[in-house]
């Protein structure tokens, strides 16, 4: 199994009561402390521009510009976004971007890409909100681009949604995999994105409790075959919520400090909400060996990359430590 994990961009309200001027030398700082081991394969931002589950003026920073700075300030671990919304950018000028990005980083770019969900995020900045159809529209028609720019060097496509007449996208990036730059489609739908998976992915990234993985994974395995498509090409990963204790009472401790955190800014309910979801089937709460006896069944059904969101990154590592000394070990 492989490991990456998200570093604290202020989306999640995880970079809180750190001054602005301080923010990048935080994320800078954990995503060398990622790059100077071998344990951790990746590390992930968001593609978000407003907080969430609420929009507030709290920074938020912006995904590409990010991987730009830390595939420059890193050189082995790979770089991801979890993931990059179709819409928010023209895809032939992604294309370009991340092929750049590509080169900075020399050739460790992961590209995450899904139709997008955050409408008051797309409402502000003056992208509407287009119906779910076409929003998985264009990231169908996106993908064909990216494909397009990355393999040939061009794209041309004469879509329903996106128009491009031979965009030039040199210097080619530095992968030459089968899309160029791996593709991450995220998402679970079923009769729509996870088919654009089984066409198109060479990752997946869906919801990761047991029963919901099995019933995405029997899908996409369907839509494979029905397009003549290997199933087994296709990485299956997940994403946790991960907070780790030497026991369950330090567990509790740090649940209670993630949840002072939060509750200024989300009140009471939500902020409930967020603490029970991270306690939850689909969550990694818990002691080293809870944690490894829980991925251990993810893996038995076919999950092979596993990417934790720590909510205390910024401000305590010991979750992050643990986790690399006690559970890699027992699953990479």
């Amino acid at each position: 199994m492989k490991f990456g994990f998200f570093v604290p961009q202020g989306w999640r309200f995880d970079l809180v009561g750190i001054d602005p001027a301080d923010q990048w030398t935080t994320m800078k700082d954990l995503a060398t402390y990622a790059d100077s081991g071998s344990s951790w394969e990746s590390i992930w931002v968001y593609d978000h521009f407003h907080t969430t589950p609420v929009p507030s003026e709290e920074a938020t920073h912006e995904a590409w510009s990010l991987m730009a700075g830390l595939g420059a300030v890193t050189s082995r671990v790979r770089l991801g976004q979890m993931c990059s919304c179709m819409s928010y950018r023209n895809p032939a000028y992604l294309a370009k971007v991340a092929a750049t990005t590509d080169h900075i980083s020399g050739g460790r770019i992961e590209m995450g890409i899904g139709a997008g969900w955050y409408e008051h995020e797309w409402r502000a900045y003056g992208y509407g909100f287009p119906e779910a159809r076409d929003r998985l529209g264009m990231l169908r028609e996106g993908v064909q681009i990216f494909q397009q720019a990355w393999t040939t060097g061009v794209s041309s496509l004469d879509g329903k949604y996106y128009q491009v007449d031979g965009a030039i996208c040199q210097p080619l990036p530095i992968q030459k995999g089968r899309s160029g730059i791996p593709l991450w489609i995220a998402g679970g739908g079923e009769k729509v994105t996870l088919k654009i998976a089984a066409q198109y992915a060479d990752y997946t990234n869906f919801l990761g409790d047991p029963e919901t993985f099995k019933a995405k994974s029997d899908i996409l395995a369907a839509h494979c075959e029905s397009l003549g498509r290997d199933f087994s090409e296709i990485t299956r990963s997940s994403n946790y919520n991960v907070v780790l204790g030497e026991t369950e009472a330090e567990v509790a401790d740090k649940l209670a400090a993630w949840k002072a955190r939060l509750l200024p800014h989300l009140g009471e309910d939500k902020t409930a909400e967020i603490i029970a979801n991270s306690s939850g089937p689909g969550a990694l709460a818990g002691t080293p060996e809870q944690v490894v006896e829980r991925l251990k069944a993810m893996e038995e059904l076919g999950m092979t990359y596993a990417i934790g969101y720590f909510p205390d990154a910024a401000y305590d590592r010991s979750s992050l430590e643990l986790f690399e000394s006690q559970v890699i070990p027992e699953l990479a």
